[in-house]
């Protein structure tokens, strides 16, 4: 489940979002321009550590921009990011169960779905049309969608993580789809089996081919703050990554903080100013 915060301008939105027991961010394309290359967002640890396997950075350190007093820069921090309302983003239809060894039935992946609407939530991501070889618990994807079609009141998107699966997910009725990049160059490597400059030239083809029959995308971007592999992400990285999937048309941009290492003082994401 994504609990996102939600920052709303005149055409889009900015997210902040937690991610069951990870951290991360929501950015969308804005009422002008967002300078991406003003993204004040810093991750400032010394060194990492692994307690229990559990990796954490020791020294988190507050940096800002903001030129404000010592008293002022309090009241803002407690204060200036206070968000106008909350977006829940549910996902466990599609990260919940894709874990799962034991194959769930369609039909209670279905159930799940409905439920999860019927509750009032406003976006619920319902799977993934991935290799069956790689997931098969997502395997009945096509099925999935083609059950959910009735829905109303509440977005489904579904992951396409490259055109072959876009253009199934839509054959099966798809009216949004969601890319997934990382930050990272070792984790794109592990979780996706590629480079993040292949996985972006990939999501170009499904940007493209869902602009031309209006779908939304919304792109996520993983390990935002830091790796489990290459320890702290740099922001620069971060940036490059966010800039790519805006030029290609992204709607939404989830920016995940995969492991949990977050804090307001190294994920400034608020701070993202207009040009």
């Amino acid at each position: 489940m994504h609990v996102s915060r939600t920052i709303r301008t005149r055409t889009y939105k900015c997210f902040l979002c937690i991610m069951d027991n990870k951290r991360g961010a929501f950015l969308s394309q804005s009422q002008a321009k967002h300078d991406l290359r003003n993204f004040s967002f810093y991750p400032a640890p010394e060194n990492v550590g692994n307690i229990n396997g559990a990796f954490y950075m020791p020294h988190h350190r507050y940096s800002s921009q903001h030129s404000l007093s010592p008293e002022r820069n309090i009241n803002h921090k407690l204060l200036g990011s206070i968000p106008e309302s909350v977006t829940i983003v549910e996902v466990s239809p599609r990260d919940g169960l894709q874990n799962e060894k034991e194959i769930v039935p369609t039909a209670v992946k279905v159930e799940l779905i409905k439920m999860l609407v019927s509750s009032g939530l406003p976006v619920v991501e319902a799977t993934s049309f991935v290799s069956p070889k790689w997931v098969p618990q997502l395997a009945d994807a096509k099925d999935v969608v083609s059950a959910i079609q009735g829905i109303v009141g509440s977005r489904c998107p579904v992951l396409t993580p490259n055109l072959k699966g876009f253009e199934a997910a839509v054959s099966a009725g798809a009216k949004e789809v969601a890319i997934f990049a990382a930050a990272s160059e070792s984790f794109s490597q592990s979780n996706i089996n590629c480079s993040i400059k292949d996985s972006l030239a990939r999501y170009r083809d499904v940007a493209l081919a869902a602009s031309n029959l209006s779908i939304p995308v919304r792109g996520y971007i993983s390990c935002v703050v830091g790796c489990p592999v290459e320890g702290a992400v740099p922001p620069s990285q971060v940036v490059y990554v966010a800039q790519e999937l805006l030029n290609m048309g992204c709607t939404e941009i989830s920016l995940g903080d995969t492991i949990g290492v977050g804090t307001p003082g190294n994920a400034g994401i608020a701070s993202l100013t207009a040009s």
